[in-house]
């Protein structure tokens, strides 16, 4: 039975979206999905990806691109995609507002069965999409290294507004997961710090033991009583959607063999040169290895 196990560095988990993309430029249709985002940057960097996710059969195309970019995808095939309108108003990347239509359902710890990683990072792009039970199970039954973005929990769907709104269930997940993403809107929601700096040790209170908190400037990493700060160093701000989806994904893979600060390094530079383009992060690691060289060189 073990030799049916595949087994990978990292499990990328997480819905699909199809995305409208409205900014001050104008408007663009993207495949999006905080996994695809993520997968892309932990491949880019010389992994070994998965990617778990859910969509109709109409957006096959996502998991042809997925796999054609050497990740294995795990697709299961849903009634609908999630559709989600994006709307940057201003340039702030931090401030925007979100609409779904609809969306594609929940994904299940089972949908992990027959696979193995070093680390388990999930993406959910709205509440409901993972259920908090979901890193107990997985906790429970396995010693990978689990991620997760916070978005898909304080993002909550009313009609077809998302909305922020308490998470009463972030003690229970938090002091099972090993690595947190958020970004500093997110954390001032959940924590009341408006300080991302305090915002980081509020989250770590709740047992979990590094967070990865992106702003408009850059990205925080608290791990081990420590801050380490890394800014943003892009020509422009075209790629904007996926940011912090390639920030999480670029972390956790270089988390496999480094420490947090320098797998930091990493995510910012991976993320730096993700927010000049559209699209997911496909630049080599000879750009990305330059970027550390000129820009974080401690």
């Amino acid at each position: 039975m073990s030799n049916s196990i595949k087994k990978y560095d990292v499990i990328y988990a997480g819905n699909y979206t199809k995305d409208t993309i409205i900014t001050p430029d104008g408007v663009r249709k993207v495949d999006g999905g905080g996994m695809n985002y993520a997968a892309n940057a932990g491949a880019q960097l010389g992994i070994r990806a998965a990617v778990i996710t859910m969509l109709a059969k109409e957006d096959q195309h996502v998991v042809d691109a997925i796999q054609r970019s050497g990740i294995d995808c795990y697709p299961i095939y849903s009634p609908n995609s999630t559709l989600m309108t994006l709307e940057y108003k201003t340039n702030d990347v931090d401030k925007r507002n979100l609409y779904v239509k609809s969306t594609a359902g929940t994904i299940n710890p089972e949908y992990l069965d027959g696979l193995q990683a070093k680390a388990i990072a999930v993406s959910p792009s709205l509440r409901g999409e993972v259920e908090p039970e979901f890193f107990s199970t997985l906790r429970n039954k396995s010693q990978s290294m689990l991620a997760v973005d916070v978005q898909g929990f304080v993002r909550v769907l009313r009609h077809e507004t998302l909305v922020y709104e308490p998470w009463p269930e972030m003690p229970d997940v938090l002091r099972n997961l090993d690595i947190l993403k958020s970004d500093a809107v997110e954390a001032e929601f959940l924590t009341g710090e408006k300080n991302i700096e305090k915002a980081a040790v509020v989250f770590a209170s709740y047992g979990v033991k590094e967070i990865v908190l992106t702003h408009s400037e850059g990205v925080l990493i608290y791990a081990d009583g420590q801050h380490h700060h890394f800014q943003f160093h892009t020509k422009s701000m075209e790629g904007r959607s996926g940011r912090g989806d390639t920030c999480m994904g670029s972390y956790v893979a270089k988390r496999l063999s480094l420490s947090p600060r320098e797998a930091g390094k990493w995510a910012a530079a991976t993320t730096s040169l993700k927010l000049e383009r559209h699209g997911v992060f496909n630049r080599p690691i000879s750009d990305v290895k330059r970027f550390i060289k000129q820009y974080y060189p401690d």
